[in-house]
This record gives structure tokens, C-alpha cells and sequence, in this order.
């Protein structure tokens, strides 16, 4: 049997904490590890205990889960940020991405998509909730559109919208690692964004209608 992925559960809400507990604890492959009540214990809780995955609430007392996210991925990203919220709009939606956040859902989330997120973050897959997306997707209008891209970069940007690692993307493709890190490098570049969770996000709204 493959070894469980720890998660931590950060809300203010007692009763969110016990509900998502009550679930994720029947997934066979997920350990509900700890949980806490603000961004405060989950900087704490993070170094402490060395989850896989936090799911993170945003809007709580001491420190905000936009801070806690930033602090917490900026010692070990190897921790997936998955933002669980009620909150839709921009002062929350892009801090928190921009801060290392690998994922957004919102409350409204069914509990098997919050546990399929989980399993996704864990394969390098990132989640971002429809809503959430068209919002992003609004900010990045005026972006430089994919046909800028090289035709060998579209693929490779195809790829990236799957969750596929460099590796993998060298196997498909039959092209070097170096190679793909100078395409990935120049997609980003082309299109302006930060990281493979707005890849995501752009891949989904051009792509997949």
C-alpha cells in the first residue's frame, strides 16, 4: 500500500475542521495530520509536522492565509497550498497565488473534489476552481495571446496545462530536459506568467472549451 498523504487543516471555523475531518479521514490514502485556527498556527503546524498538503482558509485572526501560505512556501515549497475559501475577488484570488498558493477552491467544493484535489496536488496537478479561473482569466485579457508561441512551444504548453513534469514532457516530445526548460522558460516569458498553476489556468480557459 502506498504511504497515505498527509494534510493539514487550517480554518477558523471549528465546525469546517471537524466536517472536512470527518471526510478526508474515510479516504484510505489521505491522514488528517493536525489542523489549527489561523495562519499563525499553521506556520507552526507546517514546520512542526511537514505536511504534504494545507488545505488553507484565508480570512482568520493573528496572520491571514495569504501571509502563512507565503511564509510557509517560501522555507519549504515542496508543500502544496490548497486554498479553501468562501472569499471570490481579486484581493484574495491573486495574493494568494502570487504568495505560493498551488490551488483554489471555494467552500462550495464538493468534498470528493477536495479530496481529488488533494490526490492531484500530489501528482503536480493544480486545481483551480471555474469561478476562480474566469476571474484570473479576466486579468490576463490583455496578456500576449499563445499565438506568439513557437509551434514546438504550444505542445509543450499542452503538456504543461495536463500537470506534466519536465520529464515526462522530454519523454513525449522526444526532446532534452534542458530543452524543455528553455521552452517552459519562454512560454512563461511570452505569455507573462509566473508559474505552471497560471499556465493551468490559461491552458483551461483557451483550450478546453
Amino acid at each position: 500500500m502506498s504511504e497515505k498523504i498527509k494534510v493539514l487543516l487550517i480554518d477558523d471555523h471549528e465546525m469546517v475542521r471537524m466536517g472536512l475531518k470527518t471526510f478526508l479521514s474515510l479516504e484510505e490514502n489521505i491522514e488528517i495530520i493536525g489542523e489549527g485556527s489561523n495562519g499563525e498556527e499553521a506556520i507552526k503546524l507546517a514546520e512542526e509536522l511537514s505536511p504534504d498538503v494545507i488545505l488553507m482558509d484565508l480570512m482568520m485572526d493573528k496572520v491571514n492565509g495569504i501571509e502563512a501560505t507565503k511564509q510557509i512556501t517560501s522555507k519549504n515549497n515542496r508543500i502544496k497550498i490548497i486554498v479553501l475559501t468562501s472569499f471570490l475577488d481579486d484581493e484574495m484570488v491573486f495574493p494568494v497565488i502570487e504568495a505560493g498558493a498551488f490551488s483554489y477552491l471555494l467552500k462550495t467544493t464538493s468534498a470528493s473534489e477536495i479530496a481529488n484535489t488533494i490526490e492531484k496536488a500530489m501528482k503536480g496537478e493544480p486545481t483551480i476552481e471555474g469561478k476562480v479561473a474566469s476571474l484570473m482569466f479576466n486579468r490576463m485579457k490583455e496578456r500576449p495571446k499563445h499565438e506568439a508561441l513557437t509551434t514546438r512551444e504550444r505542445e509543450v504548453l499542452t503538456l504543461l496545462g495536463k500537470g506534466r513534469s519536465n520529464k515526462e514532457i522530454s519523454e513525449e516530445l522526444h526532446i532534452g530536459i534542458k530543452t524543455v526548460k528553455t521552452h517552459v522558460s519562454n512560454i512563461l516569458s511570452k505569455l507573462e506568467l509566473a508559474d505552471r498553476t497560471q499556465v493551468a489556468i490559461y491552458v483551461n480557459k483557451f483550450f478546453k472549451h
